[in-house]
């Protein structure tokens, strides 16, 4: 719907994404939405916007163009600062007097809008909507200013002074420069709002791709109390949430694949007098639960896939939720302007491949690895005491920090989530970053070399020291199509969405101990058993790490299963195998409280692991906690994709034993369409493979445990390490007969063992042997397929002669 011409004042619902040029694309954005999905049940608090043509009756009226141009020549000739030049411009509007018109029609609106509400003085949010913003090629996100909690008449008509004032504030002018738009061609156009009161409810921002990977099956939201700007600046470390957008059409399922609670020390709310608002502590029981309900994160992230279906790109959007009545609102949407335009075929990979001591963590932005050294800068007035090229560490950024940030190698904030200032202007400029820190500002000094790396997941981590890394640009957008499906091995879930646009057939190994080393760190049986604990300092660590869950064990399912979907989400619908966990007692041991119920072995690598576990007394409980995280995966939040495989499986009757415990904890093998697979990693199961084959729906060869195993060579051995060779005649006997029994009993046969990844030649052998499937390590997966093409191509032309 095209706006009228020469209109002053204009409706939300009046407007559309085609009035950009009028209303800006903050409001045209406002606009679309509460005209198209308004009857989707999206809701966006009703307003409207003053126009371009309002803003150059302003600057007319006021005789201030010829101010404008003369200050900003005098900036682009050097005769005058940055500082001076948008200072000067900003202080013309403020003395600017509104024409009487302009401000009638303003009250007017304000007043027609309080009787809307049914209150005499409604409050409003003031935000400034460029004319050239929220372009798919350029965000102005932040560049003008957002006023909260107006109220009366004479408050609006001066924040919408001060918004207009806004057009010309050092970051703005700096940002219209980098994108070549030029200053007289831009205009303000002013979004008046009814506030939703979520100074006493919640507020925060969402993605409908995630941010760090480009994975466009996401919906990413960030959440903290009260209103939303501290969120969006970077000021509260926010609740985080991901959702699994494919499965959000089934009402039967929830498929929230992430929760983090975040700090959320501080609030932003009403206040009295010449600040509207003011910022203040939380309290301990708001910052130990979570903003939303898992029926409202549902409920955000199905709005942000219809926003995004409507306007077909992904999109970056703000919503609020309503203390007072519980409601949730879409308060801004716009195009996201960084993932959406990376090249598909192509990305660039960094492995870190030796670091000096790891000095902090925080949230990930980007995926690279810099090398530089600090810049610690604690106070926005010493902005300009950085040193170019170096790593920017501080609490926190606003718009105002962007010219710096431009010339940093990376940046490390102390305080701010995915969605805030910092981690937004980070993708934007391509730099990697560190926010949420925490005590960065603490730990770090002026001139200390560093290792910034955000390629480890979702988690940066600093090292001290200048790392070894290296950097590899991996295309995909070439490969050559094989009968032999390739697969990854994954184990963790922070970076198993790194991988999503490799061409890979499914995920053939996905390691639980992995989730449960690094997501859960609790032994099962201390969860189960934690008021038996004798470590005291265990028993501590475990009740800080289950803060939030009534029951310990429900803390090890929710944690498992979630870290499992990231996984699952990567690549879904192709298939992902889990493998139950794995460890060897050594290892199980070492998780907090585990000692205690642990055996002390000779040899774990022989001892006391997997299958064997699962119906074991010392142990069942442990594994019936796997089952219910693998029964919440497939049936609560839909991932029917996932497949179980039981590691180190001696015997048929212990097959059987771990069928028939799984079976009685919902698990069943055909049931629900759930395939279980079993490894062949014991000479057992090649002898015995057409019993087994009657058990399991497939085989998953393990090399390293099968060579050990064949060859009585202990694989953790540095004195044996000649001798460990996975292409010893009696290995690949071994592999061969599995690979031919398998086929004719009609079985799914693969193997997931690092060989292929090592020695071309071994692809090439079990391509020839007719494997169905490899698996390996994402690092390698370009190289391996290759490999496999080039084996399947001299096969054919075998069989041609």
């Amino acid at each position: 719907m095209a706006v009228q011409p020469n209109p002053r004042i204009v409706w939300f619902e009046d407007i559309g994404r085609d009035d950009v040029a009028h209303v800006g694309g903050k409001n045209a954005s406002l606009g679309e939405l509460v005209r198209a999905l308004s009857s989707e049940g999206i809701r966006v608090p009703p307003g409207f916007a003053t126009t371009a043509e309002a803003y150059w009756a302003f600057v007319q009226a006021n005789g201030l163009e010829g101010g404008m141009r003369r200050l900003l020549a005098g900036l682009d000739e050097g005769k005058i600062s940055l500082d001076e030049a948008g200072k000067a411009i900003q202080e013309l509007f403020l003395h600017g007097d509104w024409p009487e018109q302009i401000a009638n029609e303003i009250t007017a609106a304000y007043r027609q809008l309080c009787q809307r509400a049914g209150r005499p003085e409604v409050d409003v949010a003031v935000r400034s909507s460029a004319t050239a913003e929220d372009l798919p090629g350029a965000s102005f996100a932040g560049q003008q200013e957002t006023f909260l909690n107006i109220r009366g008449e004479r408050a609006l008509l001066a924040a919408c002074r001060r918004c207009y004032a806004s057009l010309f504030t050092d970051r703005a002018i700096s940002y219209r420069k980098a994108q070549g738009f030029d200053h007289m061609s831009v205009a303000l156009s002013i979004g008046v709002q009814q506030m939703v009161r979520s100074d006493i409810g919640g507020s925060g921002v969402m993605f409908s791709i995630d941010t760090e990977t480009g994975f466009k099956d996401v919906v990413l939201i960030d959440a903290s109390w009260g209103l939303g700007e501290n969120v969006v600046q970077g000021i509260v470390d926010p609740d985080e949430y991901q959702v699994f957008k494919p499965l959000l059409v089934d009402p039967a399922v929830v498929p929230i694949i992430g929760k983090k609670r975040g700090g959320k020390e501080q609030k932003l709310i009403y206040a009295a007098g010449e600040q509207p608002t003011r910022n203040v502590p939380t309290s301990k029981a708001e910052r130990m639960t979570f903003v939303l309900a898992d029926a409202e994160i549902l409920t955000l992230a199905r709005w942000a896939a219809a926003i995004e279906a409507h306007y077909g790109c992904p999109m970056d959007m703000e919503w609020a939720k309503d203390g007072e009545t519980g409601e949730i609102f879409i308060v801004q949407a716009r195009p996201e302007t960084v993932q959406s335009r990376r090249q598909a075929a192509a990305f660039k990979s960094y492995r870190i491949v030796k670091a000096g001591r790891r000095i902090l963590s925080g949230l990930a932005v980007g995926d690279a690895v810099v090398a530089g050294r600090v810049c610690l800068i604690e106070d926005p007035r010493d902005i300009g005491n950085f040193v170019d090229g170096s790593v920017l560490v501080t609490r926190t950024t606003d718009p105002d920090w962007v010219p710096v940030m431009k010339k940093a190698a990376a940046i490390i904030t102390d305080h701010g989530g995915r969605t805030s200032h910092a981690a937004i202007v980070s993708r934007e400029l391509g730099l990697p970053a560190i926010v949420g820190a925490g005590n960065a500002t603490a730990l770090l000094h002026d001139e200390q070399e560093v290792t910034v790396s955000c390629a480890e997941g979702d988690q940066g981590f600093v090292y001290e020291g200048t790392a070894t890394f290296e950097a590899e640009t991996v295309e995909v957008g070439n490969l050559p199509q094989t009968r032999t499906k390739l697969m990854l091995n994954l184990g963790n879930p922070a970076a198993a969405m790194h991988w999503w646009r490799l061409p890979a057939d499914g995920v053939g190994l996905a390691r639980m101990e992995f989730v449960v080393s690094n997501h859960i760190r609790v032994h099962p049986m201390a969860l189960l058993r934690y008021d038996e604990l004798k470590d005291e300092a265990a028993r501590l660590e475990i009740a800080e790490l289950t803060v939030g869950y009534p029951d310990k064990a429900e803390y090890f399912v929710d944690r498992l299963a979630r870290g499992l979907a990231r996984i699952a989400a990567a690549l879904y619908p192709k298939p992902v195998i889990i493998r139950m966990s794995d460890f060897k007692t050594n290892e199980y041991a070492g998780l907090i409280g585990g000692a205690q119920f642990e055996p002390k072995e000779e040899n774990p690598m022989i001892g006391f692991r997997g299958a064997a576990r699962y119906y074991s007394p010392r142990y069942r409980d442990g594994f019936v906690l796997e089952c219910r995280a693998i029964r919440r995966l497939r049936n609560d939040m839909g991932f029917r994709n996932v497949v179980v495989m039981i590691p180190f499986c001696r015997s048929t009757h212990e097959a059987d034993r771990v069928l028939e415990v799984m079976a009685e904890n919902g698990l069943r093998r055909g049931e629900d369409g759930l395939e279980v697979f079993v490894m062949c990693e014991v000479p057992s199961n090649v002898i015995l493979a057409a019993e087994f084959a009657t058990r399991f729906d497939g085989f998953s060869i393990g090399s390293n445990d099968l060579t050990q195993l064949t060859l009585g060579v202990d694989r953790d051995s540095a004195d044996l390490a000649a001798l460990f060779d996975e292409q010893d005649l009696a290995v690949k006997w071994m592999i061969s007969s599995v690979i031919a029994a398998a086929r004719k009993a009609g079985a799914k046969i693969g193997l997931c063992g690092q060989a292929p990844s090592d020695h071309p030649e071994f692809a090439a052998f079990l391509v020839e042997c007719g494997i169905d499937s490899i698996s390996v390590s994402p690092d390698s997966f370009i190289a391996v397929k290759r490999q496999i093409a080039a084996a399947e191509a001299a096969r054919k032309s075998e069989q041609a002669q």
